[in-house]
């Protein structure tokens, strides 16, 4: 049985409320690490198996593709807000400020195989955008309307 507290939905994570918006810092972070932990799981799956069959070496493979889930669940929340420029505005500058620091990560390992520095980066890249676009949408939304 679903219980409800106010606008909050409760029963499901990341928990969401009645628009359809996540709605804890907390829930947005752990979903978009769990989705990063299991696309670079993928990575490391495909490139055993394709290094398995010799169709090159383990670890070339750009680690930057773990992001995929991540981004999936930040567009999904972008969807989630109102049209409106709060949540353009959030999502570009925290855009920036991800690309930024993930690309700040990845090139202070550049040393490392391409999966393991891209995939830094692409953690990077997460936990920066989550905490400028979370606090970010909701404060401009605020002062927008």
């Amino acid at each position: 049985m679903t219980e409800q507290r106010g606008s909050e939905q409760q029963g499901g994570f990341p928990r969401r409320d009645d628009q359809g918006r996540i709605s804890t810092l907390g829930d947005l972070l752990g979903v978009c690490l769990a989705g990063l932990v299991i696309g670079v799981l993928a990575l490391v799956l495909f490139e055993w198996g394709f290094a398995s069959l010799g169709s090159g070496e383990f670890g070339h493979t750009n680690g930057w593709l773990a992001v995929i889930l991540p981004a999936w669940l930040f567009w999904d929340d972008f969807r989630a807000w109102e049209f409106g420029a709060a949540r353009v505005v959030a999502a570009v500058v925290a855009a920036a400020v991800g690309v930024f620091a993930g690309l700040l990560v990845a090139g202070l390992g550049s040393g490392l195989p391409p999966l393991l520095s891209g995939a830094l980066g692409a953690a990077a890249f997460t936990v920066a955008y989550a905490i400028v676009w979370f606090p970010g949408v909701r404060w401009l939304a605020r002062r927008t309307g």
